[in-house]
Formats: C-alpha cells, structure tokens, sequence
C-alpha cells in the first residue's frame, strides 16, 4: 500500500467534504468579513517586510511555487514588499536560479529602501509605473520569453477594467502548469459599500474581471480545491490554473 497515496486521497476527500459542509462555509465567510474590519491581513510580515496577505494564501502560494517551480514570478501591486520577499525567498529555496519582478505605480522611497536592502533583493527587481502601461508590459513579456515555467500574481488597482486588462496582458506570459492569481475576488462577496474610500465594490472587481475573462479563452481553469481547502481566502475563483501552452 503506497502511504504516501493514502494520505492524499484522505486530504482530497476532506476538501470535497468541507466545500460541501454548508455550515463550515457560512462561518468562515461570516468570520472573514469580521476579521477584515480590524485589517487582519496587515498583522503579518515575511522575512521582516509587512505582507499583507491572509495566511492562509500564503501557504497556498508556497505550496504552489514549489509545485510549478517558476523561473519567473510577476507581480502587480508591491505595496511593502513583503510578498516580493516571499517569492524570492522561494526561488532561493528552488536553487536561486530563478526571478521575481515587482510592479506598482507608486513605490513608495521608505519601501524601495528596505526591499532594496533585503537580503532576498538579490533576486527582485522593481518597476515603477502602470501595470498595464504598454513599455512596462514589453518589458516584462521579454523577460518572460524562453522562461519554463512563469506564475503571474496580480495584485494591484482591483477595479473590474484594470484587472480584465492585466488578465489580458499578463496571461499570454503564464506558461502551462503554472498559475495566473487573481487577488481580492472576495471584494464581489463582501457587503456592499465595504470599501468606501475605493473605486471597487460588489459588481466592480477582480472576480467580475475573472468571470468575463474567462469567456473569452480556453486555457485557464479556475482550480477551485485551492480555496475549497484553505476555507479563509482573498481569492475565491482567483486562482487560474494554466491549462494549455
């Protein structure tokens, strides 16, 4: 009997048996909401560098970027740079040979400072400007070239046309087996006016740009037992598994 077999097909039961427990569900969804009136997300820190983002997310990132071993990890929306830590401490742990590029409209000088002087710097590399401005995207396409394996993370403005156009330009880049990770698709479950100092809302966000991205091709699939076992995500539908080359 191969152990190793057993306790995956045990794992994968468990998930299916939580997606389908109503009840789980309905607190997990109900603490969410509750935990993000205190800011939950920006307790926590990478390597010294504020990283806001669930754990829970984290994990399933980790687990992912050893799984799918990228050459190059893009993100959009840098904030603190403590997700760019994560992804470069990653690539060292795969053997250093790899890449992470950070984009953000507005990097702030005391962030540049302390993500430049990081140990894990010696793999990032920052682009100051819009995500969707086309010399940033060229750039970031001729790096991405001739790559094995690229996961994109997009992770900035959350307003329905801004991803639908990262999704557009950014997912020609994620190669086959990789992932493209839409953050914050929560935003369309959360109660409506949740976020009134912000342009997105229920029906003007990252997983209203997903649902109608997805439309328009074939080779990406949502992998919903990504969310269905972390119970507590930003990214419900948001994590798109590249299906084809």
């Amino acid at each position: 009997m191969d152990k190793s077999k057993v306790f995956e097909d045990e794992k994968k039961a468990r998930i299916v048996k939580m997606a389908e427990d109503a009840n789980t569900q309905d607190i997990s969804a109900k603490w969410f909401i509750e935990s993000c009136k205190h800011n939950y997300s920006y307790n926590f820190a990478w390597m010294g560098r504020p990283i806001i983002q669930f754990p829970q997310d984290i994990l399933a990132l980790q687990e992912i970027i050893w799984q799918v071993k990228p050459e190059l990890i893009v993100e959009t929306g840098i904030a603190h740079g403590g997700s760019l830590v994560f992804y470069a401490s990653m690539i060292e742990l795969l053997g250093g040979t790899g890449q992470v590029v950070g984009i953000d409209i507005d990097i702030r000088q005391h962030n540049r400072v302390e993500i430049e002087k990081h140990q894990m710097f010696k793999y990032i590399t920052l682009i100051q400007g819009s995500s969707t401005d086309e010399v940033i995207v060229g750039t970031v396409r001729e790096l991405a070239q001739g790559k094995r394996s690229v996961l994109v993370c997009l992770d900035s403005n959350h307003t329905h046309a801004h991803v639908l156009r990262e999704l557009e330009l950014y997912a020609p880049m994620v190669t086959k087996g990789s992932y493209l990770v839409v953050f914050d698709t929560i935003i369309e479950d959360m109660p409506p006016g949740f976020f009134p100092d912000r342009p997105w809302n229920r029906g003007n966000n990252p997983r209203t740009a997903v649902r109608e991205f997805l439309k328009t091709t074939d080779r990406f699939e949502i992998d919903s037992s990504i969310p269905n076992k972390l119970l507590l995500t930003v990214a419900p539908d948001g994590y798109l598994k590249c299906m084809k080359d």
